[in-house]
């Protein structure tokens, strides 16, 4: 498979640096009632395709392990996040997990997916990792923030991601951060579709292992 000419095979960090920062800068939902969980889903079951992504509590001491904190879900009106912490979501997520007719991208999968598997089981469907797309035509740099400084030409800035998400109020800057990673995952399969990047690799299972930078 050949990437189009007009995109690089790698950036360089001084490369990175110089694209313009961009959020997301649509609705987003912090799902806490039963009321925002129900409307969420009514809007994810709409969807063909949605940017997923998980988010956890950082470790800093050898041994010590935290699971996912919250789950990101992008699609084309809104971002919903879901702060595992406050409400069960297992029945949602893995509805929406399952569902055939839903595209699930997003980058790391398989890290994230058997994260999840951990707090609750779950059987997934038309999951896509972007990486794994990249990685297809090419790239070894496969991780969320170079592929969207390659592909969609903006930089995402890193600036929350060794925040506390487990915390029982989120920042306004960790909900920007959050649904700005969920948002672009969905933005990669909308540049990868247009530039006939899916062909091969549409609904492929994630591949093991984990980046991300």
């Amino acid at each position: 498979m050949t990437l189009p000419i007009e995109f690089l095979r790698a950036i360089s960090g001084e490369a990175v640096a110089g694209l313009p920062i961009r959020r997301y800068e649509g609705e987003v939902c912090l799902v806490c009632t039963p009321d925002e969980l129900a409307r969420a889903m009514t809007d994810i079951r709409q969807e063909r395709v949605v940017g997923i992504d998980t988010e956890t509590r950082p470790a800093f001491r050898k041994g010590e392990r935290h699971l996912p904190a919250l789950v990101q879900v992008a699609t084309a009106r809104a971002v919903y996040l879901f702060p595992l912490r406050r409400l069960d979501f297992s029945k949602a997520i893995g509805e929406l997990l399952a569902a055939p007719g839903i595209v699930k991208v997003g980058v790391s999968l398989a890290h994230d997916l058997r994260q999840l598997k951990l707090l609750f089981p779950s059987v997934e469907a038309s999951v896509l990792d972007a990486g794994a797309v990249a990685l297809g035509y090419g790239l070894r740099q496969t991780g969320l923030r170079n592929l969207a400084a390659i592909f969609l030409g903006f930089r995402i800035p890193k600036g929350k991601r060794t925040s506390n998400w487990a915390a029982s109020r989120l920042s306004a800057a960790q909900i920007a951060y959050a649904a700005t990673d969920a948002w672009a995952c969905r933005e990669l399969f909308l540049c990868f579709e247009r530039l006939g990047m899916l062909r091969d690799a549409s609904r492929r299972r994630p591949p093991g292992g984990k980046e991300r930078t």
